[in-house]
């Protein structure tokens, strides 16, 4: 399957989330899809192989958080974001395509990914995402006003390991499959989930939810 077979069936689902995306960042996505197939075969990015399955599981699956984090830039655009355990960019380079104005960086513990991160942002020419080799908890960066992840560790681990990096004021916002009573349980007192999101994926035939989370006051 072709990567202009795979566009109209994006550029629908992304309709489907309500998301204006312009042909050119339709296309980034594919590009983007066909440097992880290329990776794939040497650094293993990802076990999911077939191209439509990666079109849903992995572009529609992080696109899916585009909307939720939109409505949060509105109030204070040109902000940085920080995706941990980024692994082969999800959700990070997909953020980077469609808010070209949000400095996005993708943060991985192995140097691979964070390598393939950096030929991505290179050439799909995106001068606002960075590939980050580090473990999260020893990295010295200036603080982020926003902190996401898919997949990457409990919600204690990922709070507990990123609490360093997050702005006054800022959010953590933590892509999940069912809803996490148990993690959410054991997050500590002073930190605020202040909304559960479900999150409805085109095409993907399984519970998403997006968990918003923040530092009492």
């Amino acid at each position: 399957m072709s990567s202009s077979d795979l566009f109209a069936p994006l550029r629908d689902a992304a309709q489907t989330l309500g998301l204006d995306l312009s042909d050119v960042q339709l296309q980034q996505l594919l590009d983007y899809l066909g440097l992880i197939q290329k990776w794939n075969k040497v650094y293993n990015l990802t076990a999911v192989r077939d191209p439509q399955a990666m079109l849903v599981q992995h572009l529609v699956d992080s696109l899916s958080l585009i909307p939720a984090l939109r409505r949060h830039l509105a109030a204070t655009p040109g902000q940085r974001l920080m995706d941990v355990g980024s692994g082969g960019g999800l959700p990070g380079v997909v953020v980077a395509i469609c808010e070209p104005t949000l400095d996005v960086s993708c943060v991985d513990a192995v140097a691979k990914k964070a390598s393939f991160i950096q030929q991505v942002a290179a050439e799909l020419r995106l001068g606002n995402l960075h590939g980050v080799h580090s473990r999260v908890e020893e990295l010295q960066v200036a603080p982020f006003d926003v902190i996401t992840s898919r997949a990457f560790a409990s919600l204690l681990d990922f709070t507990t390991l990123t609490r360093q990096h997050l702005k006054p004021g800022a959010i953590w916002m933590a892509m999940k499959g069912q809803h996490p009573q148990d993690e959410l349980a054991a997050l500590p007192a002073d930190l605020d989930v202040f909304h559960v999101e479900q999150l409805q994926v085109p095409g993907l035939d399984a519970q998403r939810c997006l968990i918003w989370i923040k530092t009492r006051a």
